[in-house]
C-alpha cells in the first residue's frame, strides 16, 4: 500500500539532488533550457524555492513509500500558495524512481496529497506538467485535473540540435 511520509532529514539530500536532476532534464526535453545550462538553472530555482530546506515554511516534502517502513520509491513536494481568497496546494515535484514506475505509486501519492491538502484547508491542488511528459499528463487527466493554461513557445532564428525534430529541416 503506497503511502506518503514526511521526508526525514537524512533523506533530504537524495530528494534535492533527484529533484534538481529531474527538473533540469524536464526543461531540456521540453526545449526550454540548453543541456549545458540546465543543471545550474534547476539548482538555482530549487534553492530559491527551498531556502531553508525541509524547514521552509509552507512547503511539504514527502517520501513516497510502498509501505511505511520501506525506503523511498519517490518524492512528492507541494507548497501552500494563496490565489486570491483561495489556498492552493501547488505540486512542485512528483517523482517516482525509474525502477518503481508503473506500479501505481504516483496515483496513490497524488490521492494522498489531495487528502492532506484538504485537511490543511486548501481549496485545490494545482501542478504543472511538461508537454513531453505524456504519461504524467494522462495520469493527471484520469485523476480529474483540468487544463487551466497552456504555455507555448516557438523557437526563432537558427535551430540548434536540441530543437531539431527527426526528419525536420534545419532552419
Amino acid at each position: 500500500m503506497t503511502c506518503l511520509t514526511p521526508l526525514r532529514n537524512d533523506e533530504y539530500t537524495d530528494f534535492f539532488e533527484t529533484a534538481v536532476a529531474g527538473y533540469a532534464q524536464d526543461n531540456v526535453e521540453a526545449g526550454r533550457w540548453k543541456a549545458a545550462e540546465a543543471p545550474a538553472l534547476a539548482r538555482a530555482e530549487s534553492e530559491r524555492l527551498l531556502p531553508q530546506g525541509l524547514a521552509t515554511p509552507d512547503h511539504f516534502i514527502h517520501a513516497i513509500r510502498a509501505r511505511p517502513d520501506d525506503e523511498a520509491v519517490g518524492y512528492l513536494w507541494y507548497a501552500t500558495l494563496a490565489r486570491g481568497s483561495s489556498t492552493v496546494a501547488y505540486v512542485y515535484q512528483l517523482l517516482v524512481k525509474p525502477a518503481q514506475r508503473r506500479r501505481g505509486h504516483a496515483r496513490a501519492a497524488l490521492l494522498e496529497a489531495e487528502r492532506l491538502a484538504l485537511a490543511q484547508g486548501h481549496d485545490s491542488v494545482a501542478l504543472h506538467v511538461f508537454a513531453p511528459n505524456q504519461a504524467a499528463l494522462a495520469l493527471y487527466l484520469a485523476l480529474g485535473y483540468e487544463h487551466t493554461s497552456h504555455n507555448m513557445a516557438k523557437p526563432i532564428g537558427p535551430r540548434d540540435e536540441r530543437r531539431e525534430r527527426p526528419g525536420g529541416a534545419a532552419g
